[in-house]
């Protein structure tokens, strides 16, 4: 068994290496907690022995956002700095790679005013949206890593100790991103090339509609737009550099048709949004739009989240993952979705990737709605995978197609 530190290393290392695939004379910009600075040093020292023009951090602490929500006046979160959308819009511009250290208490902020928690979502969502435009298309290279954090791992072991606690959620991370193995780059270069058969398998069939049962409920039929790409593993920016978005990533995805979601579908794990839990939900589509929900935990969160704007009451994604996958047979529940849904087959409510259509990244959004591609200042994955998931193709010609049989996939 390779030793912590060791792991440490190469995980910093396959985050610009394979995650941003950071090319010589790039910028990395890097958003993270404040209790990453470690973790954080040994990624700045990879990206500069890769050539990197500069490496610039952006650092959080969940204590002082907490003090932030429970002392500062409404207007604070109606208002989003200009001054740091503007700021990120120069670093994509300037052709930077994004790498975001995504490991926050789950149930950070649940005892917070949820309208202030709603008004920070709106307000950064129509700051933040040009500069999203880089990453929505891939323009620029992007990927999205965990590391513990205190809060964050006594939420998933709470029965243990603090420093015990930080220890299993290390081990699981690193299993879960191949750390383990030996030679983790050659592993996830080995990962990639299988992601890319189901792709591949998936594009070639060219469904119309998707079929999705399971015993909990979930009676759903998802069409897809003329077009429609399936893509998994990695993508390519606008420079033709392969990346990562996601580390570790286990699913293939594609967009469904914007009005073309009917039935009901049940989450299968909690979701985590805005330092909130919600939990144990369903949503009901007619003609792609959610008309009604209902959530045991966090329903006023799930509320606001489907209030946002329109595009958040309908589908920006389907995405398809195994249940006997590594994450999902540690039978941890992680509380963050950059895991879970590695876990778990799930849709994302609010905008679709534009990249997910024939020629989608250079259509105007005018093009992009006729199409049927949803668009939205948001967009919240959520869990629906089960051990029981039935999911059937429908080609054009009418020839059903088992997809997913017993939460696997059936080819």
């Amino acid at each position: 068994m390779k030793n912590f530190n060791i792991m440490l290393d190469e995980y910093a290392k396959l985050c610009v290496e394979v995650g941003i695939n950071l090319q010589k004379g790039q910028p990395l910009v890097i958003n993270t907690p404040i209790e990453g600075a470690d973790f954080v040093r040994l990624v700045t020292k990879h990206a500069y022995e890769l050539g990197a023009k500069e490496v610039h951090v952006n650092w959080n602490d969940e204590i002082l956002t907490k003090m932030k929500y429970e002392n500062a006046p409404m207007e604070v979160f109606e208002n989003f700095p200009k001054w740091y959308a503007d700021g990120m819009e120069e670093y994509a511009e300037d052709g930077a790679g994004f790498l975001s250290i995504y490991s926050q208490d789950p149930e950070l902020l649940k005892d917070i005013d949820p309208k202030k928690i709603a008004a920070y979502n709106k307000s950064s969502s129509i700051a933040l949206k040009n500069f999203r435009n880089y990453t929505m298309n891939d323009i620029n290279a992007w990927c999205v890593v965990s590391i513990p954090t205190q809060g964050w791992a006594s939420r998933v072991f709470p029965d243990v100790s603090e420093e015990e606690a930080m220890e299993k959620l290390w081990k699981a991370i690193f299993k879960s991103t191949r750390m383990d193995l030996e030679d983790p780059i050659k592993a996830w270069e080995e990962h990639l090339k299988n992601l890319e058969e189901k792709v591949n398998f998936l594009n070639e069939k060219k469904f119309k509609k998707l079929y999705y049962k399971s015993s909990n409920g979930t009676d759903l039929e998802v069409e897809l737009p003329e077009g429609h790409i399936w893509a998994g593993g990695g993508s390519k920016n606008a420079k033709d550099v392969f990346f990562v978005p996601n580390i570790p990533t286990e699913e293939v995805f594609t967009m469904p048709l914007k009005t073309g979601v009917n039935g009901v579908v049940y989450s299968t794990k909690p979701l985590n949004y805005g330092g909130n839990l919600i939990d144990e939900f369903k949503l009901v589509f007619e003609e792609g739009k959610v008309v009604d929900f209902e959530a045991e935990q966090g329903y006023e969160v799930l509320k606001d989240l489907l209030s946002l704007d329109e595009g958040a009451k309908h589908l920006g994604e389907v995405a398809l993952v195994p249940y006997d996958s590594p994450i999902s047979n540690s039978n941890i529940i992680f509380l963050n979705t950059l895991f879970d849904e590695n876990a778990s087959c799930h849709f994302a409510l609010g905008k679709a990737y534009p990249t997910n259509i024939e020629g989608g990244e250079n259509m105007t959004e005018e093009e992009l709605e006729k199409r049927g591609v949803n668009d939205s200042l948001t967009h919240v994955d959520f869990m629906i995978g089960s051990e029981d998931l039935s999911i059937i193709g429908e080609t054009k010609d009418g020839k059903k197609v088992q997809i997913f049989e017993n939460g696997n996939w059936a080819f």
